[in-house]
């Protein structure tokens, strides 16, 4: 569960900074909101995180976009059942693919694009009860680690977002900001994500 929990946390992090860069209207707006409810302190802890409504919407919409785990964790059917017509068997194996839900143009509007604010006026959360987000899966087999997982995620991006002012390396504009994935199961940038910190205070 910890290389699970730190692992994905990692990648979504840097996913994060990927779309907040790629968008400096939400990246404005995500500091704003954090810089006023902090305050002058050193650092940003699990209670302020709680009071951030437009922070927790680039987090949803991160998952949404950036699932950590594309493809979620293999399930077998129980017994005979029907889908649109077709007869699934028992002990059938069944892939959900999170990233093709999260990206459903019948689901969401604009869905290849990065829109925190779609997710301020709804209730849609990622603990598994709202099956247009599914992040960390649904039901009795959901992601045992998802707490820790979101809470490394909520702290450890509030904090660079609350300490620095990013910048993209000279020479770099935002279109040269790339999505490439790496093969694999956790999907990990093609290209590193380099930025240049400036410290905020």
């Amino acid at each position: 569960m910890l290389v699970a929990g730190t692992d994905t946390s990692a990648a979504t992090v840097i996913w994060a900074m990927t779309a907040l860069m790629a968008n400096p209207n939400s990246m404005n707006k995500v500091q704003a909101e954090i810089r006023e409810s902090v305050g002058e302190k050193s650092i940003v802890n699990e209670d302020n995180v709680q009071n951030l409504p437009y922070f927790k919407a680039v987090i949803k919409e991160t998952f949404r976009l950036y699932p950590a785990v594309p493809l979620l964790v293999a399930r077998e059917t129980m017994q005979n059942s029907i889908l649109e017509g077709y007869e699934i068997k028992p002990k059938t194996i069944v892939y959900v693919n999170a990233w093709a839900i999260g990206r459903d143009p019948e689901i969401w509007k604009n869905p290849e694009e990065f829109i925190p604010e779609r997710f301020l006026n709804n209730d849609i959360d990622f603990k598994g009860q709202d099956f247009e987000l599914i992040p960390f899966g649904a039901g009795r087999r959901g992601c045992p680690g998802i707490a820790l997982g979101v809470a490394n995620v909520e702290l450890v991006l509030s904090n660079l977002l609350y300490a620095f002012d990013w910048e993209l390396p000279r020479g770099m504009k935002i279109k040269d900001i790339d999505t490439d994935v790496l093969p694999g199961i956790i999907p990990h940038k093609k290209k590193p994500l380099c930025l240049v910190p400036r410290n905020y205070h």
